[in-house]
């Protein structure tokens, strides 16, 4: 009776044992993943200015759209306030480098392109007021394809270009900036 107490209370310890074994060697490994209590943004930013975007495009009102597109994604996406210049911690500027347009898969009879593709390309930069830090991303591309027999247009393209292209730079003003 006491031989198997004794062997009962051996298999205890070691129960106990490898389970704070198995947690430390989970909290190591997860603080060595780069896992964090806080969340994906910069906690000394809390404002962000976005000036309107330059364009060396030769279409009209993508600047201002994408512009906008950026704003109400900073407002919905992120816990950064877009604010007055004055008031701003940081300031978000880029320029829309070009539209390109190319044409997939032409039909035999009309030889009209069944399929089009609508590509922009920006560069962002955005900038820490206080120290003055200017971050410098590389160039953004970014597609979208539309079908203008089932009655897509270029501007239906352009639309969704810029959406995705907004979120994709918001996405970026994680903390590692």
């Amino acid at each position: 009776m006491n031989m198997l107490r004794a062997n009962t209370v051996t298999k205890l310890r070691s129960a106990r044992c490898a389970a704070v074994l198995v947690a430390i060697l989970l909290t190591g490994g997860c603080i060595g993943c780069g896992y964090s209590a806080g969340g994906p943004y910069r906690p000394d930013m809390k404002t962000v200015y976005v000036e309107m975007f330059d364009s060396k495009e030769f279409r009209r009102d993508i600047e201002f759209k994408l512009t906008e597109a950026i704003k109400k994604r900073i407002a919905t996406d992120t816990p950064y306030r877009v604010v007055a210049k004055e008031k701003a911690d940081t300031i978000l500027k880029g320029e829309v480098l070009e539209e390109r347009q190319a044409a997939f898969a032409p039909d035999f009879r009309s030889r009209q392109p069944r399929e089009k593709q609508l590509t922009l390309a920006v560069r962002v930069e955005w900038q820490n007021v206080r120290t003055g830090e200017l971050v410098e991303k590389p160039v953004i591309l970014q597609a979208a394809d539309y079908l203008p027999p089932t009655g897509e247009t270029e501007a239906f393209a352009q639309e969704r270009a810029i959406d995705r292209l907004a979120q994709r730079i918001v996405a970026q003003l994680y903390d590692d900036w």
